[in-house]
């Protein structure tokens, strides 16, 4: 307990401070009287307490307010010891009571830490398990929200083509076709939903995957201007059907990191397949690798259409989508940023999106190896 002395004087009443000086005179009064008495008694019957009581009377002008003010001392003292065990057994009352409404439910209630009381510590250590007990739960709420969002989201990008995957299917069942070029056309439709679903299923397996925080990874030395100079070769010929042009600006004197190669090139593959898909008017494509002694930075822009303020964000977040009616014209699964995001955090690296009026960056800043 701290030295709370003073408060707890505070906290008496002054009626009953002046009561307990009172009976504090009194009691000394008594005290001194019956030791006095008492020495009167018995200093007949012995030498000792004779010459006790003769060194007590003759020095009777200095010991007996000595003595006086010592009784009264000590009966003052009794009577805070009895207020002090009253004000923490109030304390603690208090205390219990605030637990209670706690337990009740109420984790927004906060306990005072009162320094005074000396049960700081234990209202702070309470208010502590509180917050975490808090977090647990909007944690677990959030994660429900998430199962439920994701549930709804899987349901909307796999009932579109399957309904078409249906409907074409039954065109072709019943052979309502003109001639062998329009079934020709039907299942090329059928076929293109199919890899569609396909599509749609590896990228929510993936996103599944790189969320679990247990996921393995293989660590090994990554050379990202090797990783970087080997995806524009691999993207040469969807650039060139998107009549687009891949450019690499390359400053770093010695970019490699420790992680898992196939899921640092997932990341780089999905931001360059964002790029192709949202910024085609722009028909550039800039890789920009940097790095300082600790890490190595790439950045990924494109020049299309900038990305609004109001969804920069979020973009990050699973199935968001900055145009709101879904469409299957640019391709995506809405999955593939927020996979790309997973993996870098997997690897304990950050991914920023900036974007501005004719340019987006993706900038991604990874771990160096030492």
């Amino acid at each position: 307990m701290k030295n709370n002395t003073f408060f707890i004087m505070k906290t008496i009443p002054v009626w009953r401070a002046i009561l307990y000086v009172l009976l504090s005179l009194i009691a000394s009064t008594l005290t001194a009287a019956i030791l006095y008495s008492s020495l009167y008694s018995y200093q007949k019957q012995s030498g000792a307490v004779a010459f006790i009581f003769n060194a007590v009377s003759s020095l009777r002008g200095v010991l007996v307010p000595l003595m006086f003010g010592l009784f009264v001392c000590f009966y003052l003292f009794l009577f805070y010891k009895m207020e002090k065990r009253r004000y923490i057994s109030t304390e603690f009352n208090r205390m219990i009571r605030e637990v209670e409404l706690i337990a009740n439910g109420n984790f927004d209630h906060k306990i005072e830490e009162r320094a005074e009381n000396g049960l700081d510590k234990l209202a702070t250590h309470i208010n502590n398990v509180v917050i975490q007990a808090r977090k647990a739960i909007e944690e677990e709420r959030r994660s429900e929200q998430i199962k439920n969002d994701l549930v709804t989201n899987v349901a909307h990008d796999l009932r579109s083509p399957l309904t078409s995957i249906i409907g074409y299917l039954n065109l072709i069942n019943e052979d309502e076709y003109r001639d062998e070029v329009e079934l020709r056309a039907y299942i090329q439709i059928v076929y293109a939903k199919v890899e569609r679903l396909h599509h749609v299923l590896n990228d929510l397996f993936e996103y599944t995957y790189v969320q679990n925080k247990e996921t393995l990874v293989n660590d090994q030395s990554i050379n990202i201007e090797e990783m970087i100079n080997q995806l524009v070769v691999q993207h040469r010929i969807q650039m060139q059907e998107a009549d687009m042009h891949m450019r690499t600006f390359i400053t770093a004197d010695h970019p490699v990191i420790i992680g898992d190669g196939n899921k640092i090139a997932r990341v780089f593959e999905n931001l360059i397949q964002n790029a192709i898909r949202y910024g085609k008017e722009g028909r550039y494509i800039d890789l920009i690798v940097r790095d300082s002694s600790q890490s190595v930075q790439v950045e990924v822009n494109n020049y299309g259409k900038a990305i609004p303020s109001v969804d920069l964000p979020y973009i990050f977040e699973r199935f968001y989508r900055v145009e709101k009616s879904r469409s299957e014209y640019t391709g995506g699964s809405g999955l593939g940023l927020a996979i790309a995001k997973s993996i870098v955090t997997l690897h304990g690296g950050e991914i920023e999106a900036k974007s501005s009026l004719g340019k987006t960056s993706f900038v991604v800043t990874l771990l160096k190896k030492i």
